[in-house]
């Protein structure tokens, strides 16, 4: 566990240039997925909005899943007296750096999904890809994003593992098991058997990793293909859930629903699966969308 590099007097936090390198990948192949179907909107506009907007919908979630914990953390950011004897308004570089503490882990994932999809959506119904315009808009934009959001999930999860946010499995003998040197976080010594730092775990992320790339060369190679507006969306809905459901049974996390079988991931991988099989279903009706790449001429101002 290496949640930050230390160059020098620079200490780069590598839950975050995780992100970094998540949003690049995300940002590359969703260009080249608009260059190859003829959508000449900027890719990196698209995903810096939608990496904003997960990342808030992500947090938030977690927050609201427990307030009491929300209003904890609040009330050591903006206690009244700090460590320097003055008023949180009178330390503005303290609050902020405390803030962007609190902000270097605790999400879940099912919040920046959902805030990911409605970003998108409006993406799509502002830049009208391919001509198409209201809820076809914001289809085809969902539909071309899949792959990217597969890959930059994916390489994202990697900073999990990295920065120690407690996204690891259970203990294991397995050859590739991991050891989180600096044991657990203080969320999951709360709720979870904590897991000594001479235990060697599951290391979920990494299995989140490869099936991440498995799912974007999947979803990649079936879009050079016609397909109904919709489809793609509701294929990574479904198989996203089942990747995430079945990672969880391995993961360190809270069982709290169906007798303590399953965790809160876990349903909404449930609903997450029936959604996009309802979204696949639907499709069929839909206009199915010839991938028709940009000019040269065009390519050139989108790059």
């Amino acid at each position: 566990m290496y949640p930050y590099l230390n160059l020098g007097s620079i200490h780069v936090g590598t839950f975050g240039l995780l992100l970094w390198v998540a949003a690049v990948c995300a940002t590359i192949v969703l260009h080249k997925n608009f260059v190859r179907n003829g959508v000449s909107t900027d890719a990196l506009n698209v995903v810096a909005l939608v990496v904003l907007a997960g990342i808030l919908g992500a947090k938030a979630w977690h927050e609201l899943e427990d307030p009491a914990q929300l209003a904890e953390a609040w009330r050591q950011i903006l206690l009244p007296l700090h460590a320097s004897n003055l008023p949180a308004w009178q330390r503005p570089v303290d609050v902020v750096m405390d803030f962007l503490h609190w902000f270097q882990a605790g999400f879940a994932w099912y919040g920046g999904l959902l805030a990911a999809i409605a970003t998108l959506m409006a993406c799509g119904a502002s830049v009208k890809p391919n001509g198409l315009t209201g809820l076809r808009a914001a289809l085809r934009m969902l539909d071309l994003a899949a792959p990217a959001a597969a890959l930059g999930y994916g390489v994202g999860r990697i900073g999990c593992l990295t920065s120690g946010d407690g996204d690891y499995g259970v203990n294991t003998t397995l050859p590739w098991g991991v050891h989180m040197m600096n044991g657990p976080d203080q969320y999951h010594r709360a709720l979870v058997v904590p897991t000594p730092p001479t235990a060697a775990v599951q290391p979920t992320p990494i299995y989140e990793l490869f099936f991440g790339l498995l799912l974007f060369w999947l979803l990649w190679t079936l879009a050079s293909k016609a397909r109904p507006l919709g489809w793609m969306t509701g294929l990574y809905l479904a198989l996203a859930g089942v990747g995430r459901f079945l990672v969880e049974f391995v993961r360190v996390n809270p069982r709290l629903y169906f007798g303590h079988t399953l965790s809160n991931a876990q349903v909404a991988s449930l609903g997450s699966i029936l959604f996009g099989l309802i979204v696949i279903l639907a499709s069929r009706r839909n206009l199915a969308i010839e991938p028709v790449p940009l000019s040269p001429e065009a390519r050139e101002a989108t790059a």
